[in-house]
């Protein structure tokens, strides 16, 4: 090489170096204007960079060409660069010569040989930072993750840029069923397209992400809260690679409108307004939007105090058993009664209301349930010794349960330490909203009748497919829920009163044994005997009973029931 092009090319490859190792200021255009100089430097017709992913990649030929310079021209292969990289990724960087030009000189295939090994160190660093980035920052699909949302928080709190946005959780609504009606592929492309439309609702400047399953997380600002509140309730979206079928999606959503005047000093405090206000969304299907406000907040420090205050209190024994009698209202007789818990915390009753909900986020549910099981054992145990009436007793067990392949056992253990007749204790399942909720209920409740317990089914109406329920699952009790009963003012013919009606012949005839709860006035009393349900739990008898006020009504054994002129004990 003659002087002036040995300058020339010292100086483009001191300005390559220096542009590829500002990785702060790193300028693409600047960088392969560099390259496109040195190739006609040193006469070359064309550069190609091959990327895969893998060797196997690489030889079923499943990567990435990149061609930022080519003349056009026919030509041929001078110089080739390969690397393995520590990710076992494949680098290829080739350059070419027109075939009418002269070969290049020893040294200046040479200097090729420099430029060529530089350049694939820079893609191998490049591409590895990459890779981490999708590791670390996205799903196994490419969705942003949770990570991707936490690092986009912290560099709005840190530049105190987060006031003036939106934050918000949303979940789907029946995705798993769409995904039934639509298939796999189908879901796949339509979540793909919600989530697009979203991104580009967002702005410039927002940002979603998702953060498991169905549930996603969005930040924007706040003038475009209406445009994602729409698409959010109800949006229609391509499901289909030719573009002619759609299908609706909708979600529920949590919001948190960052306040001016005191916004969140870090990260978790907006994950866990959105996700807290997103939970009550998703249990009012009237209100699919809740807003995170003054009244959540207190709702949510309840809740904390609640999970900082339950395993003293268990270990204390705050928790009581209370009883609600179950009664056969054609006799009067007590056949049963409902054990319920309450919370004593310094001579004052927590209502359930503010702990079971809280409770039931967490495995804290299920280590109340066993406790209230061996109290009612305790009491069982007691009036057996001596020699009281006894009757069964019905345990509520939360669906958190039905993850628990050892539950059978952990249930025999608490009861058979206490050496109680099986045929006492009543197991009260809640249906499930899912079908992989639907088989573990399945598997309980077959194990627990194996072993001679009774089991009902609570909430019959509720879950996942509630005919399926009582016909493939082998339950000794149903549970009517106080929503299937008529009210006084519901006449015979009224919606309410007919599918009571058709409720209780149905599970009549398939043997089960019909309790109807929150049965509260003279005339639903009456309702029951129509309808041949000879069982009623409800104020109209008594409130849940203390231990000692339940050993009362059980030692006087029935209700005299009158209907025209209220009850009175005998």
């Amino acid at each position: 090489m003659d002087k002036s092009r040995m300058e020339q090319y010292h100086s483009l490859f001191e300005r390559m170096i220096r542009c590829m190792t500002d990785r702060e200021n790193f300028d693409r255009n600047e960088f392969v204007q560099i390259l496109k100089d040195l190739s006609i430097l040193f006469r070359l017709s064309k550069g190609v960079t091959e990327f895969y992913r893998s060797e196997s990649a690489e030889k079923s030929g499943d990567g990435e060409i990149m061609i930022d310079y080519d003349t056009g021209k026919k030509d041929h292969p001078v110089i080739q660069k390969r690397i393995l990289s520590k990710s076992k990724s494949v680098i290829i960087s080739t350059l070419y010569m027109a075939d009418e030009e002269p070969p290049l000189e020893k040294d200046e295939l040479n200097k090729l040989d420099l430029i060529l090994s530089a350049l694939v160190s820079f893609i191998a660093r490049n591409r590895f930072e990459t890779s981490t980035e999708m590791l670390g920052y996205y799903d196994d699909d490419n969705y942003p993750n949770l990570r991707f949302f936490k690092r986009y928080l912290e560099t709005l709190i840190s530049g105190h840029n987060i006031s003036g946005k939106t934050m918000l959780c949303f979940n789907l609504r029946n995705f798993s069923g769409i995904n039934q009606d639509i298939g796999r592929d189908g879901g796949d492309i339509a979540l793909r397209n919600y989530f697009e439309t979203l991104k580009s609702a967002a702005g410039d400047d927002g940002m979603i992400c998702r953060i498991g399953g169905d549930n996603f997380a969005m930040a924007f600002s706040r003038e475009y809260t209406d445009e994602i509140l729409h698409i959010l309730s109800g949006f229609p979206v391509i499901y289909d690679p030719n573009g002619k079928n759609r299908v609706l999606i909708s979600a529920s959503a949590g919001i948190y409108d960052i306040p001016d005047d005191n916004p969140p000093t870090n990260p978790g405090e907006v994950i866990g307004a959105i996700y807290t206000a997103l939970l009550t969304a998703k249990h009012n299907p009237e209100t699919p939007f809740i807003y995170y406000d003054q009244k959540m907040i207190a709702t949510r420090e309840k809740a904390a105090q609640v999970q900082l205050l339950f395993p003293k209190a268990l270990e204390n024994n705050e928790f009581r058993v209370f009883y609600q009698p179950k009664v056969d209202i054609e006799s009067g007789r007590i056949m049963g009664a409902e054990a319920l818990c309450r919370w004593f915390r310094d001579g004052q009753m927590i209502p359930p209301g503010e702990f079971i909900p809280v409770l039931e986020q967490s495995p804290d549910i299920c280590r109340l349930d066993f406790h209230i099981l061996d109290l009612v054992c305790r009491d069982i145990r007691r009036w057996l010794d001596a020699e009281m009436p006894v009757v069964r007793v019905s345990v509520n067990l939360s669906r958190k349960h039905l993850a628990d392949v050892d539950l059978q056992k952990h249930i025999l253990d608490i009861i058979d330490s206490h050496r109680i007749p099986h045929q006492y204790i009543e197991i009260e399942l809640t249906e499930t909203a899912t079908e992989v909720g639907f088989r573990a209920l399945k598997r309980v409740a077959g194990e627990l009748q194996d072993n001679g317990f009774c089991i009902s089914v609570d909430d019959f109406g509720m879950g996942y497919s509630s005919l399926n329920l009582i016909r493939e699952i082998p339950w000794n009790v149903l549970k009517i829920d106080r929503c299937f009963l008529p009210t006084d003012s519901d006449d015979e013919n009224s919606s309410t009163s007919l599918m009571y009606g058709h409720v209780i012949s149905m599970a009549l005839d398939l043997g089960l044994e019909c309790v109807t709860e929150g049965v509260e006035t003279p005339k639903q009393v009456e309702i029951l005997k129509k309808n041949n349900c000879r069982f009623a739990q409800g104020f109209y008898f008594d409130k849940p009973l203390s231990v000692e006020e339940f050993e009362d009504r059980i030692s006087r054994g029935y209700y005299r029931i009158d209907t025209k002129n209220d009850r009175i004990f005998k």
